[in-house]
């Protein structure tokens, strides 16, 4: 049997980064654009990692992409489900409640390859209040009332800065500045991350994406052409 803490070491391994940020008046949510193959090989160059997975709640994820998409769509499916069957809208804690139990049903499962998604989940309730949780690869959840970055490989590059830019009751503008710059700063470092940002906020206005950033490649040619230039 795959223990816990191998699931979460393979997830760290397979290479994302993911920002949620809780502010005043919403959350924000983040993610850089890079696949990878085993963390050795640029697979995608746009992959699309924070996903809107119907008109209230936003999910991102780090581990098999696989896993991340199929858990994504048995979310929304069940979601839909649950709101004919109770005739009301399911909370954001609900809905990290059915995304944690899945994932921890699909870990417990004997297989050859183990399930390896971590997930974040944000989303707005009927009452207008945004909610963000973090739920782990062996299906554990967290409220978040700061920041999170998941099990993502470029958690330990984006921690240390949100601990000291990040403050309470800061307003959306300011969180989508911090989130693109915990994305940026990550991908300067960790490998498994970059060629871009996507950025949602979730707010009493609705879910919008605000940020669609791409990254390009320049190369510059510098010493050569400095030492021509002074002969």
């Amino acid at each position: 049997m795959v223990s816990n803490e191998d699931v979460q070491k393979n997830v760290l391994h397979s290479g994302t980064t993911l920002v949620g940020i809780v502010c005043k008046d919403g959350v924000v949510m983040a993610g850089d654009r890079k696949s990878t193959l085993g963390g050795q090989i640029v697979y995608q160059k746009n992959a699309k990692k924070v996903v809107k997975i119907n008109d209230y709640l936003v999910t991102s994820g780090t581990g098999s992409s696989s896993d991340i998409d199929m858990l994504q769509r048995i979310a929304a499916a069940q979601l839909k489900l649950k709101e004919l069957k109770d005739k009301r809208r399911p909370t954001v804690k609900e809905s990290a409640n059915l995304i944690g139990t899945i994932a921890y049903n699909n870990i417990r499962q004997p297989s050859m390859i183990p399930f390896m998604a971590g997930t974040m989940v944000g989303g707005l309730n009927e009452d207008g209040k945004a909610e963000l949780y973090s739920v782990g690869p062996d299906g554990s959840i967290v409220e978040v009332d700061d920041f999170n970055a998941n099990f993502s490989s470029g958690m330990p590059y984006v921690l240390g800065l949100l601990e000291r830019q990040y403050k309470k009751g800061m307003n959306i503008e300011d969180g989508i500045k911090l989130a693109i710059e915990a994305i940026k700063s990550s991908s300067e470092r960790d490998t498994a991350s970059g060629y871009g940002v996507d950025v949602f906020t979730i707010t009493k206005d609705g879910i919008k994406q605000v940020s669609s950033l791409k990254a390009e490649a320049v190369y510059t040619e510098q010493n050569a052409f400095e030492n021509k230039s002074k002969q």
